[in-house]
């Protein structure tokens, strides 16, 4: 091959060279273009929706909100009913839910590597985690709201806690996978046994991360509709019975914001507001805690 020849043939490798580059290249703006228009899309959508929840919830805030009971069509009154059912409910069902999923958590990241135990709960799980909120309602109203013949509010806190499992032990078991193996071995080596381990060491590491999950798991079922309509039902009175129907904001929201009274349509959107609050300052929460760690 001449010299000239083997200029000719680097000239055009550089010339394809350039043009796969190019092509590349090109490739690369659509799908940056595609998925910046996505995100676009996204955000237009939620700032909408939260505009409008703030300047339709911001008008029904007020102090009788927080005071007086739920009232009949085109009279005052507040949410005070139905702020203490769904804070009643949810901080029980955290309370049930919380130890079960992060037990379960535990076994299967540091005992469940073995065995078909481990795999067949993870997949369990897996089903809980993914299963629509309404057919872990219909559950518990067959199970227990059917049987008792009576709708409570213990029945809405099984069916919110059946959500909170689920969510926390797979958090859990992440995060515990996520701790160096090096951290385990050093404890081991100095002859420490694998339960004080796990709470000494892997649980403290995953600490952050742990509490994550949980706050997401309420932030979760802080909006459920679906399970309290089947098993705490409404309640238009003040109930601290937990046998009883209990109201819960969600449920007065799916019942104000579908009535024709402007006064149970404002509250209806002071209810959203609230949640949405509490909503975002737990995911706040939560990303301050996961970037701490």
């Amino acid at each position: 091959m001449t010299t000239s020849q083997k200029l000719i043939s680097a000239a055009d490798l550089a010339h394809l060279r350039a043009q796969r580059f190019a092509a590349r290249r090109r490739v690369n703006q659509v799908a940056l273009a595609l998925s910046l228009a996505a995100m676009a899309f996204g955000v237009f959508w939620l700032v909408w929706i939260l505009w409008e929840t703030i300047r339709l919830g911001l008008s029904g805030l007020s102090l009788s909100l927080f005071t007086e009971m739920t009232p009949p069509p085109n009279e005052a009154g507040g949410l005070a009913n139905a702020i203490f059912g769904s804070g009643v409910m949810v901080a029980l069902a955290t309370f049930v839910g919380t130890p079960i999923g992060i037990l379960a958590g535990v076994y299967l990241a540091e005992y469940g590597r073995r065995g078909w135990l481990a795999p067949c709960t993870r997949f369990v799980n897996d089903i809980l985690l993914s299963a629509p909120s309404i057919v872990l309602g219909l559950f518990v109203y067959t199970v227990v709201v059917a049987r008792f013949k009576s709708f409570s509010g213990w029945a809405g806190v099984l069916a919110l806690a059946l959500i909170v499992i689920p969510v926390v032990i797979r958090t859990t078991e992440n995060m515990l996978l996520l701790v160096p193996a090096s951290l385990r071995e050093a404890a081991y080596a100095l002859g420490t046994p694998k339960w004080k381990v796990i709470l000494l060491v892997t649980l403290r590491a995953a600490r952050a991360g742990v509490i994550t999950g949980v706050l997401l798991a309420v932030a979760r079922i802080a909006g459920e509709t679906a399970p309290l309509l089947f098993t705490a039902l409404n309640n238009q009175f003040w109930n601290g019975d937990l046998s009883k129907p209990m109201a819960s904001l969600p449920v007065t929201i799916f019942k104000f914001a579908m009535s024709p009274y402007e006064n149970w349509q404002q509250l209806a959107w002071a209810a959203v507001f609230l949640i949405t609050a509490a909503v975002l300052g737990l995911n706040i929460l939560a990303r301050v805690l996961t970037r701490q760690k």
